[in-house]
């Protein structure tokens, strides 16, 4: 027993050392080629170039944000990139993920952010952060959390003494997750963004110093940057960080601005635009692929680094897409494919392949890493739906309802810890005693249905302010189901994102009162509790809005699929209770992106939140549909 005790100490002992070397090996050691570079000074510039530890360094970097890929696909998408040829990762941190609300934070599974730089730090990838505050990222309120908007007189992206308490609050927990994790102190983190796009706005003189010392007194302590669009570069910026440019056309005065601003540093553009985003009711965008590669070799030819947005978009889940005000309020799709090198689903594209074989003789035939085998993806038997849950047999599973004497907006509901509602839908009901034209004077937000005692009558929108309510002699109940589409995720108007009704609503020019208030977020725990609920078999005219119910068969280990809903108009798909995003019949994007981490293998459940006209069945095919493409002007 002694003898085998000890042997086992031996082995136990081996092993340590040898999980030692090769951590050494793979994380200190960093993506040096296997070049040893010492911690002391990290990434520095002089007047014509990067420098990493004094040796001339070209950032070639990529952006891939952990919240839009599958935990499990993480590893997958950084291994794609750095067999591209690329050296550095980018991403963003969302404040309005990690902080849902004041009170409670978020850094586990698919939020665990030191793993996810941890991981790249392995395979050999530098990282650039962008915590933020805000971020833009085309997320829900630029990926501020909407509980600041509780707070009336609340000022975004100033020195308000709300909003910088807040940013400080977040700082102080995210901030000592990732300063381990810098280079001089053995991590990937070459440099760190100091917030994003500020001269677009520049609001207040004195933020940007702020935010830069809320993360140098929290221990940053490597190379500052910032990102201004071309236009904002004079406004942007704060002392003692380098400055960065946007762009997706490459043009020589933006080029000569940068310089002529900065001349003395090294040019970077840290937002190169593989693509653009969608948004619903127009076209899907795309940048020729001889576009993007031409526009990159330019770039590379001139000395300068350079950032790709996005290397590989992957998906907004869920609520968290944002919006467009200007010229007119247009909310994004929840696909994030973004036209970029890597799809959604992870597929190699065109852009791709020339891609790599630009930096392939950039680097003077540098041998990359072989290219990841793809993950199969597959068609699978069509959800039957078999059962049928009214909105109004729901509402007993919301938390609430609150009685007010006007209406409320969305993020001033008392729900949620006192943080108000962030996303999803809010029912609206009072009692009316006649017909006649009834107004919504804009203050809906984004979009509503409207029923008198559950019979559907019209809808509004941001477009359309009126409706004609039937006449009627006794006492009827009107019902407004607000949908919150996005907040809009960048400009000037951030601090008035409100939704829901923002506003009195008109019945013959007399506003309407004492309402009951249904907030119907659909977190996940909501649709887990509608197990409960008075579920009936789907009947031949179900009534909208309303729950379908069905089941998804996937035989041994699940595999990648697309969820199409034709014959469907528009709502959200749950799948085992996730919240995959939004369909709407009018497009672009047909299908929706079902990573096969979010199936089980056997029965997996689906519920469609279905708001005016469905079918039985959803289908499950193995190819995307973003919609009719058209070239960015």
């Amino acid at each position: 027993m002694r003898i085998r005790t000890v042997h086992k100490r031996k082995y136990a002992l081996i092993c340590l050392c040898i999980l030692g070397f090769i951590m050494y090996h793979r994380y200190l050691r960093g993506p040096t080629g296997g070049r040893r570079i010492s911690r002391k000074v990290g990434l520095s510039t002089n007047a014509s170039q990067f420098t990493l530890e004094g040796e001339p360094f070209h950032i070639i970097g990529g952006s891939i944000h952990y919240f839009r890929v599958p935990r499990a696909y993480w590893r997958d998408r950084l291994l794609k990139m750095k067999a591209c040829g690329i050296n550095t990762l980018t991403t963003y941190v969302p404040w309005s993920l990690h902080q849902p609300e004041r009170g409670a934070f978020n850094f586990h599974t698919q939020l665990d952010i030191e793993a996810y730089i941890s991981l790249a730090a392995e395979l050999g990838l530098w990282v650039i952060l962008r915590p933020g505050p805000y971020i833009s990222s085309e997320l829900d309120l630029g990926g501020l959390p909407s509980w600041l908007l509780r707070d009336g007189s609340m000022r975004l992206r100033t020195t308000y003494p709300g909003f910088t308490q807040a940013v400080e609050t977040f700082f102080d927990k995210i901030i000592p997750k990732v300063v381990p994790l810098q280079f001089k102190k053995g991590g990937p983190i070459v440099a760190v963004q100091v917030e994003n796009e500020d001269g677009s706005v520049a609001k207040d003189e004195s933020y940007m110093l702020f935010i830069k010392e809320a993360l140098q007194s929290r221990g940053i302590s490597e190379l500052l940057l910032t990102s201004d669009n071309h236009n904002a570069l004079k406004s942007g910026g704060v002392g003692g960080a380098i400055k960065s440019v946007k762009l997706q056309r490459l043009n020589q005065k933006h080029i000569q601005d940068l310089n002529a601003i900065q001349p003395n540093s090294p040019a970077m553009v840290m937002d190169y635009f593989t693509g653009w985003y969608d948004v619903w009711g127009d076209l899907h965008h795309v940048l020729p692929p001889e576009d993007m590669v031409s526009a990159v070799r330019e770039i590379l030819r001139r000395g300068m680094s350079v950032n790709l947005y996005m290397f590989h978009g992957g998906s907004t889940f869920g609520f968290m897409s944002g919006a467009l005000a200007d010229p007119s309020y247009k909310a994004l799709v929840p696909s994030y494919d973004y036209d970029a090198p890597l799809s959604e689903a992870g597929e190699y594209t065109p852009k791709y392949h020339l891609l790599r074989d630009l930096l392939q003789r950039y680097n003077r035939g540098e041998t990359f890493p072989d290219m990841p085998a793809l993950h199969y993806r597959e068609d699978y038997e069509p959800a039957i739906m078999y059962q049928h849950l009214s909105l109004w047999d729901a509402l007993s599973f919301t938390e609430g309802p609150f009685k007010s004497p006007r209406p409320v907006n969305m993020e001033s509901l008392p729900v949620n810890n006192g943080n108000g509602q962030s996303y999803g839908y809010t029912l609206y009901e009072t009692t009316i005693t006649s017909g006649g034209f009834l107004r919504s004077g804009d203050n809906v937000r984004d979009r509503a249905l409207v029923f008198v005692d559950r019979s559907y009558i019209g809808l509004f929108k941001r477009q359309r302010v009126e409706l004609v309510v039937p006449d009627g002699k006794d006492q009827r109940t009107l019902s407004l189901l607000v949908e919150n589409c996005g907040r809009v995720h960048q400009g000037m108007d951030l601090d008035n994102q409100h939704k829901g009704l923002v506003g009195d609503i008109l019945l013959n020019n007399i506003p309407l009162r004492d309402f009951t208030i249904y907030s119907l977020d659909m977190k996940p725990s909501f649709i887990d509790s509608l197990y409960k609920a008075p579920w009936k078999t789907l009947p031949d005219t179900p009534s909208f809005p309303g729950f379908f119910m069905g089941r998804m068969f996937a035989y041994g280990y699940p595999s990648d699929t697309f969820v199409k809903l034709p014959g469907w108009e528009k709502g959200v798909v749950f799948i085992n209770g996730l919240n995959l995003g939004r369909y709407w019949s009018i497009g672009p994007q047909q299908a929706l992106y079902l990573p096969s981490p979010f199936l089980n293998s056997g029965i997996n459940q689906v519920i469609v939140f279905e708001e005016q006209e469905g079918d039985y069945k959803i289908h499950f095919e193995d190819t995307p549909d973003l919609g009719m493409a058209a070239d960015i002007q």
